[in-house]
């Protein structure tokens, strides 16, 4: 069973800096692409950065600039830099892992709360 576990959540002021944690219980090569996730309340749930295998990365809109995916790949590490946060980047940030062959399949943190304050 594959397992991916988060650290580095917490409570930031505006403007304020967080570096986020997922360490993966087997290879990232085992998957198409690793990415972040996050979900405020009342809304759903929607990919803040991602990492293909091959190191190709994409970022929503919103914190394109301020936020950086990146991996360590002998340690199965995948990080979050999120840099000048505001507070509408308060949310539950989940790590995913995602497999499309042979079959399609979803793995998922527990999730970590980042708050903002301002």
């Amino acid at each position: 069973q594959v397992q991916l576990v988060e650290s580095g959540g917490g409570l930031v002021q505006a403007g304020g800096s967080l570096r986020l944690s997922c360490a993966a219980s087997v290879s990232m090569f085992s998957f198409n692409a690793m990415g972040w996730y996050r979900q405020a309340p009342g809304k759903q749930r929607e990919l803040a950065a991602s990492i293909t295998s091959s190191g190709s990365t994409n970022y929503e809109d919103s914190v394109k600039g301020r936020f950086t995916i990146s991996r360590d790949n002998a340690k199965n590490l995948v990080y979050l830099q999120m840099n000048d946060l505001k507070p509408e980047d308060t949310a539950v940030y989940f790590c995913n892992a995602r497999k499309v062959w042979p079959s399609e399949y979803n793995y998922w943190g527990q999730g970590t709360q980042v708050t903002v304050s301002s």
